[in-house]
């Protein structure tokens, strides 16, 4: 068989034709993987989110309940809740939000209960010009109160690396370091969650405003699952024109061969 310069060509090619093909399948292989993961994370969220709306829709239950579920490594988070305790609203702790899009911060307040245990109870938003509890004294209700409202975890470090550290001097919180938030108010036996009052909790004066627990999860799994499929398929379609192109040569020499 004669080695003429079009076999040559052939035989120059072959390497680089079997690496595209190998960065092909690679490429293929991550862009579907991203996508199928992507759809796990959807029935994940989707089921998170009903949870979430099964939850708020049950009758309160006492605190005593929420610690036997959060002792027993439960998911505690967004169950109703209801409790009785006296506001002590000298330690209050202040966590810096924006809400209905007015900026100021969500009042987390320490609740003694009857047995002398302590919760921090966010009792809602307050703008930044009414931090100090001066400027709303109609809402520093006295006396043993019922609230009910909404579980909250405690979590386990900051949430991100561009979040703020506290502000603990200025009581000025920018993540809920339950651990930090105590410590800095001098509180003991502190129970390890958190309670979001809910809407049903009307403070004198309107301030704090409760209601203010976020609910809406964000949810683009779907898009971001359409996005990864969406360019495997560019990805098929590009390699599929080049291959059509690379045809019509082989095609021509064949026919002008004849």
């Amino acid at each position: 068989m004669l080695d003429t310069p079009a076999r040559r060509a052939v035989g120059d090619r072959r390497p680089r034709t079997i690496l595209a093909a190998i960065l092909v399948l690679v490429s293929l292989a991550i862009l579907l993987t991203l996508g199928t993961w992507q759809v796990e994370r959807l029935h994940w969220k989707e089921g998170l989110l009903a949870d979430i709306a099964e939850r708020r829709a049950a009758e309160p239950v006492s605190l005593s309940e929420i610690e036997h579920r959060a002792a027993a490594g439960e998911d505690i988070e967004y169950r109703r809740v209801s409790l009785s305790g006296t506001f002590d609203h000298a330690s209050e702790r202040h966590f810096f939000a924006t809400f209905e899009g007015r900026t100021g911060f969500y009042v987390y307040t320490p609740l003694t209960l009857s047995d002398a245990r302590i919760i921090l109870v966010n009792r809602g938003f307050v703008p930044y010009e009414m931090k100090e509890p001066a400027t709303r004294a109609a809402g520093e209700v006295a006396g043993e109160q019922t609230i009910t409202g909404y579980a909250r975890a405690k979590l386990v470090g900051k949430p991100s690396s561009l979040v703020p550290d506290n502000d603990l001097a200025k009581n000025i919180f920018y993540w809920k370091d339950l651990d930090a938030m105590a410590a800095s108010a001098g509180l003991s036996k502190v129970i390890p969650f958190f309670v979001d009052a809910d809407g049903t909790v009307q403070n004198p004066g309107g301030w704090p405003k409760g209601g203010v627990t976020q609910f809406d999860l964000p949810n683009s799994h779907l898009q971001y699952a359409m996005t990864w499929y969406g360019l495997a398929a560019a990805l098929l379609a590009v390699v599929f024109g080049m291959w059509w192109r690379s045809r019509k040569p082989a095609a021509a020499s064949g026919a002008a061969g004849q």
